[in-house]
């Protein structure tokens, strides 16, 4: 900007760099899309072409944002984790959130097509975003737990009642079928009406999607002397897993891994 009589209004921007040593989360939501769902004739309780289509988004970002080390993501919401030592754009918030959620929402847009071939998009999507900081990698673990309980609250409920609905009862009736509830009253409700065992449904709905870097060592050729020389591939991978024990964090220890 030159130099000018009115460049006093720079006085009142925000200084909002987050702080230091600090996790960043940058937590993407869906905005109405309860509705953009329902224009859109999505499958109840789970549209499988539409799950998907938010994870390859996801896949965009940390091929587009290399700071980004994990992301989780169920329904219309993702969470992605910056690295503790990120710097990206000095850690303004108000350049991480709306940087994120423009990107994602370009990518769901130019990708509609190749999840949605059958299906013209009537209006666009839009998502909000929030950003929070987490001091300890504990902290973070303890964030995505919670995500992925409540993912599996969630799914169970609408997996009920969706079910409930399509044999003939009203959404109120749904409802008042499952007031009260607990896991193991839908999980026998499920099995008794309907045949269905819950864990035997898809780990996508169960447990949501996780995005990371695998890191994969793979022989590139043989020396002279016939031994192999190896190299280690990184490569973007979407799975679905616990991550509310720790098996999947003992066996990807680089992800968040802290400062020394």
């Amino acid at each position: 900007m030159a130099n000018s009589k009115y460049e006093y209004v720079k006085k009142f921007e925000i200084d909002d760099k987050l702080p230091p040593h600090n996790w960043i989360v940058v937590r993407i939501d869906g905005c109405h899309f309860h509705r953009f769902s329902a224009d859109h004739a999505f499958e109840k309780p789970n549209d499988e072409r539409a799950l998907n289509l938010m994870n390859s988004c996801a896949v965009s970002m940390l091929e587009h944002f290399p700071d980004i080390v994990f992301a989780y993501g169920v329904s219309d919401e993702y969470s992605f984790i910056f690295k503790e030592s990120t710097q990206f754009y000095e850690r303004r918030a108000s350049k991480l959130v709306p940087l994120s959620v423009s990107y994602f929402t370009s990518v769901y847009v130019m990708k509609w097509n190749e999840f949605f071939p059958d299906k013209e998009m009537k209006q666009p999507p839009y998502f909000d975003g929030r950003v929070i900081c987490y001091p300890r990698a504990k902290i973070v673990l303890d964030y995505l737990a919670w995500r992925q309980v409540d993912c599996h609250i969630n799914n169970q409920y609408n997996t009920c009642f969706w079910l409930l609905v399509k044999s003939g009862k009203t959404e109120q009736e749904a409802q008042e079928s499952l007031k009260g509830t607990v896991s193991k009253d839908k999980n026998e409700l499920l099995f008794q009406q309907f045949g269905v065992n819950y864990d035997k449904l898809p780990a996508i709905f169960r447990k949501g999607s996780c995005v990371y870097i695998e890191k994969l060592e793979e022989t590139v050729k043989l020396d002279d002397g016939g031994n192999p020389v190896k190299r280690l591939r990184k490569k973007v991978t979407v799975g679905h897993f616990d991550i509310i024990g720790l098996k999947f964090w003992n066996e990807h220890p680089y992800i968040l891994e802290e400062e020394k």
